[in-house]
């Protein structure tokens, strides 16, 4: 049994407010609110605001100037050779993704997804499943997952290509706010269904990167999860060293 383990409240703050800085909510060179405004917006405590601006700052993305507080640095350049795996799954166009729409249909929820949407384990969800080609070779495998009060009123159920990203979409058209991701790693071996579809020998692992796309309140809005052949894959990640 798969347990999941929800990260510190102050990783989860911090991840929000990257997020504010990247769509220009907090631009370059202005101050982010103050520690008492953070606790009072977030409901959490003063340490948990504190240990987040820590961690912002220790990566690069914000600064203390003395005499003007915190202030917006905007993307470390460490930050812009990180892949991003849920960014590409929101903004990905599908009509113009190098791939196919495999499925489209209403499944039972798979447990470890419902747990992640905050629905019964005996609810319906939408999947939407996109496999993603490079020369000729299954290199990708998304599945979407969207609860039924996402899908009314959307495209999403249709078959048909989106000419717009997920999170464009559902902007436009259920006026929700994609506010930040949440990526989980992980290894396993793929149904006999999702091998077949990436055209992997039995046995062979993937590399599961499981990416929860929340609202403002920390309400999931749609759980993708993006397989990879892990013998396709190589990752890096470069960081600091405190």
């Amino acid at each position: 049994m798969a347990y999941e383990v929800a990260a510190p409240k102050y990783v989860r703050l911090a991840q929000t407010l990257q997020g504010r800085i990247e769509d220009g909510t907090y631009p370059p060179g202005s101050r982010v609110p103050s520690e008492n405004q953070l606790v009072q917006a977030f409901g959490m405590s003063r340490p948990t605001v504190v240990r987040a601006l820590e961690l912002l700052k220790r990566d690069g993305w914000l600064e203390s100037r003395q005499g003007f507080g915190t202030i917006v640095r905007g993307r470390p350049e460490v930050a812009e050779r990180k892949v991003q795996r849920g960014r590409e799954v929101l903004d990905r166009q599908e009509d113009r993704a190098s791939g196919r729409l495999v499925e489209v249909r209403q499944v039972p929820v798979p447990p470890r997804v419902a747990a992640l949407l905050g629905v019964p384990r005996t609810a319906q969800v939408l999947l939407r499943r996109l496999l993603i080609e490079a020369d000729g070779e299954p290199v990708e495998l998304s599945s979407s997952y969207f609860p039924a009060g996402m899908v009314e009123g959307t495209e999403l159920g249709d078959s048909a290509l989106l000419a717009e990203g997920l999170r464009a979409h559902l902007e436009a058209r259920k006026k929700v706010r994609f506010d930040h991701v949440t990526e989980r790693v992980s290894a396993r071996i793929p149904s006999r269904e999702e091998a077949g579809l990436l055209e992997m020998a039995e046995g062979e692992p993937v590399l599961s990167v499981l990416v929860l796309a929340c609202d403002a309140s920390g309400q999931a809005l749609q759980v993708t999860d993006v397989l990879l052949p892990a013998d396709r894959q190589e990752l890096e990640e470069t960081y600091r060293l405190d």
